[in-house]
């Protein structure tokens, strides 16, 4: 992706703390970000969304109408737009939580806003994964169809509704057959980032794959883990 391209994209952030707001904004337009959206609460971040159909949700836990949880749970009926959360809890069951309700990344406070910025731009450029040269192309295993051009996911003839992320990690799986992929490398070729500390992103996001692809998720067909080594698509 262009630069150019990369800072036009919209940003919508969804928090009340006003001086928080201020200050990621800030430092956005000084990266040279030009759409950025605010809203305060919950709703207005739905209706918000709705509206102007963001490329990326910065989305603060702790709102003051209702949980960014419940946010995202009902963004994601209508956007596939990456969703980064922020929150000051930091505990693996809120991370967990965050992922279930279709979240993308997840930043702790208090935080490095620079390092905030650099997640969204990594999100960015993972969320525009197809390149235009291949867009029209198909990929088939089993009864699962990837479609590329419009970005489909065919069970047979069910369409299946995946997050940004569950598409970019099955595509890749899709594209590189009976490889085997360790989590470090699944979470720097989809994540865009280290490994280090998103044991539980990539295991949520397999699960949630398996749940929505596979006849039997407890006993997958396509989507194998070798233990001690990581996991494969086996295409036969």
């Amino acid at each position: 992706m262009r630069e150019d391209e990369l800072l036009n994209k919209k940003i919508l952030l969804v928090d009340d703390e006003e001086q928080l707001l201020s200050l990621l904004e800030e430092v956005l337009r000084r990266e040279g970000f030009n759409n950025i959206y605010r809203a305060a609460t919950g709703i207005d971040g739905i209706l918000t969304a709705k509206e102007i159909e963001p490329d990326l949700i910065v989305l603060d836990v702790n709102l003051p109408d209702i949980e960014g949880y419940i946010v995202c749970d009902k963004i994601r009926k209508f956007s596939f737009c990456p969703i980064i959360f922020l929150t000051a809890k930091g505990e693996d069951e809120d991370k967990l939580n965050g992922l279930e309700a279709g979240g993308d990344d997840y930043v702790t406070k208090p935080f490095n806003i620079k390092e905030v910025v650099l997640r969204i731009k990594a999100q960015l450029r993972r969320n525009n994964y197809v390149p235009i040269e291949v867009k029209k192309k198909k990929l088939q295993f089993g009864n699962i169809t990837i479609n590329e051009e419009n970005g489909e996911v065919l069970k047979g003839k069910e369409i299946i509704t995946l997050t940004a992320k569950e598409y970019q990690l099955l595509l890749f799986l899709a594209k590189n057959p009976n490889k085997i992929f360790s989590k470090n490398s699944l979470c720097t070729n989809v994540w865009g980032f280290d490994y280090d500390g998103y044991d539980n992103t990539i295991m949520v996001h397999i699960r949630h794959l398996r749940e929505k692809i596979e006849k039997d998720p407890s006993n997958p067909e396509y989507i194998r883990t070798l233990k001690g080594l990581g996991y494969k698509l086996v295409v036969e």
